[in-house]
C-alpha cells in the first residue's frame, strides 16, 4: 500500500507539473501574474504537496519566479533578456534542423505540413494560446527526428522563457505580419536543402517572433 500511495504521489507531481509547463509555454499565464499553491490546487483537485513541488521545478527552469513564500508569477520580459533568447533559439534551432533533416522521413514531412495548417487556423481564428502550442509542436516534430534529447531539452527551456510574451507580442494579430517560414521549411526539407532549412528556421525565429516582440517592447517602453 505504501508504495501504491508513493507512486501515487509521484503521479501527480509529474501531472501537475506537465499541466503548468504547458500552460506556461503557451501563454496561458501573463507575465506578472502571481499563481499561488492554493490556487492552483484548487483548479487541478490536487493537494497543495505536488503543485508546491512542480512550482519549485518551474522556477529551477527558469519559468517562474519568487515573489513570496505563497506566490509565483512568470517573470516579466526585457529587450536584453528578449535578444539573449532569440539569439540562443537561432543558434540552437539552425542546428538542431540541420542534424534533423537526414532523419525525417515522409511519415514526418507529412506531420509536419498537417501540423502546420493546424497552426494556421489556429491564427486566422485567432485562438492564440493553441496557435502557440502548435508552433512549437512543428518545432518538436523537426528536431526529434534524430532523437535529439538533450538539444530539445535546451529548447524548451527558452520557449518556456518565451511562451508568455509570445501570447502578448501577437496579441493584436490584425496588425502583424506573418510569412509562412514553415512552409519554406517543408518545402526545403522535401529538396534536402540544408542551406534553405537553416535559413527559414532563422527567419521564422527572427522574422517572426523576433520583429513583433522587439516591436512590442519598444511600443511599451514608449508609455
Amino acid at each position: 500500500m505504501a508504495r501504491t500511495g508513493k507512486k501515487a504521489e509521484e503521479s501527480a507531481k509529474l501531472r501537475v507539473y506537465r499541466i503548468l509547463r504547458e500552460r506556461i509555454m503557451s501563454g496561458m499565464v501573463a507575465p506578472g501574474l502571481a499563481i499561488t499553491i492554493h490556487g492552483v490546487a484548487d483548479s487541478l483537485d490536487v493537494s497543495a504537496m505536488p503543485v508546491r513541488e512542480a512550482l519549485h521545478r518551474l522556477v529551477a527552469d527558469g519559468a517562474l519566479e519568487y515573489m513570496d513564500n505563497r506566490r509565483v508569477r512568470v517573470p516579466d520580459m526585457t529587450a536584453s533578456k528578449f535578444d539573449e533568447i532569440i539569439a540562443s533559439r537561432i543558434a540552437l534551432e539552425t542546428m538542431a534542423a540541420e542534424r534533423a533533416l537526414p532523419f525525417i522521413d515522409a511519415v514526418r514531412l507529412t506531420r509536419l505540413q498537417s501540423l502546420d495548417a493546424q497552426l494556421e487556423q489556429a491564427y486566422a481564428q485567432e485562438r492564440l494560446e493553441q496557435a502557440i502550442s502548435l508552433n512549437f509542436a512543428f518545432h518538436r516534430c523537426l528536431y526529434e527526428a534524430n532523437g535529439a534529447g538533450v538539444m530539445l531539452q535546451l529548447l524548451e527551456s527558452l520557449w518556456l522563457r518565451l511562451g508568455p510574451f509570445m501570447r502578448e507580442a501577437t496579441a493584436n494579430l490584425a496588425e502583424s505580419y506573418r510569412v509562412d517560414r514553415h512552409a519554406e521549411a517543408i518545402q526545403a526539407i522535401a529538396d534536402r536543402d540544408v542551406t534553405a532549412l537553416k535559413q527559414a528556421i532563422a527567419a521564422d525565429i527572427q522574422d517572426g517572433v523576433g520583429h513583433l516582440g522587439r516591436r512590442f517592447l519598444s511600443d511599451t517602453a514608449a508609455f
